[in-house]
């Protein structure tokens, strides 16, 4: 089992998106002129790299502190030679991690193609806004975060009161309360780094077990179709 995995769905297969997210350069004029103004599309195309295979993906990715160290030390060429491309892309944030971990001969072992986020797909594949009637899916899905909500809707409420355990304007409890206050145990303050697993770690586990315990993780890893 590889240490300092990093979560990121990906996929070679890029289709609609070379033409409508990779190739098109949009220009933000707020760039370069103080008053504000809509980005527009340039007349012109760009050409797609062959020095290294493009990957698509979610732009929600949990990555370990290796790689975002590599991406940031410049100790390879890829890292800012994709920057520049990206550069006025409308499709950056879902391209450039997928295309830099499924590049790199260093970092491409530890990627497994799953972000760990909760999502719900309307017919169009698009991810639709959560409500309160998703709350129990959400919770036995096992996931680290969920996105996007539907505003207005008492769901982050449902969060707050029913995992977290939070109150309005007070702290989330957790290993760093030390009080014995029954309705209130962060009365008395620890130390912030005290972590002790909950319910929801349970849950958590339970995932990982799925993605692990059959080694079907490896036959994802950034493949080429």
């Amino acid at each position: 089992m590889p240490k300092d995995l990093n979560f990121v769905n990906h996929s070679s297969y890029i289709g609609w998106r070379e033409s409508r997210k990779l190739k098109p350069i949009v220009v933000d004029p707020g760039l370069f002129l103080e008053e504000e103004d809509e980005v527009f599309y340039a007349t012109q195309k760009r050409e797609l790299p062959d020095a290294y295979r493009l990957f698509s993906g979610s732009s929600s990715t949990i990555l370990s502190r290796k790689f975002i160290e590599f991406c940031i030390m410049g100790t390879d060429n890829l890292p800012r030679t994709l920057l520049m491309y990206l550069s006025n892309s409308p499709s950056a944030a879902s391209v450039y991690f997928p295309t830099i971990l499924c590049n790199s001969r260093k970092f491409n072992k530890t990627t497994i193609n799953r972000n760990m986020w909760y999502a719900s797909f309307n017919s169009r594949q698009e991810a639709r806004p959560l409500n309160s009637s998703d709350f129990n899916d959400l919770v036995m899905s096992g996931a680290a975060f969920a996105t996007p909500f539907e505003a207005n809707d008492p769901i982050l409420d449902q969060i707050d009161r029913e995992l977290l355990h939070h109150e309005h304007n007070k702290p989330v409890p957790g290993g760093w309360c030390l009080g014995d206050n029954v309705t209130d145990k962060c009365t008395l303050w620890g130390d912030a780094e005290v972590l002790r697993p909950g319910p929801g770690s349970k849950r958590l586990e339970k995932s990982f077990v799925q993605i692990f315990t059959n080694n079907t993780f490896r036959s994802s890893q950034c493949i080429y179709e």
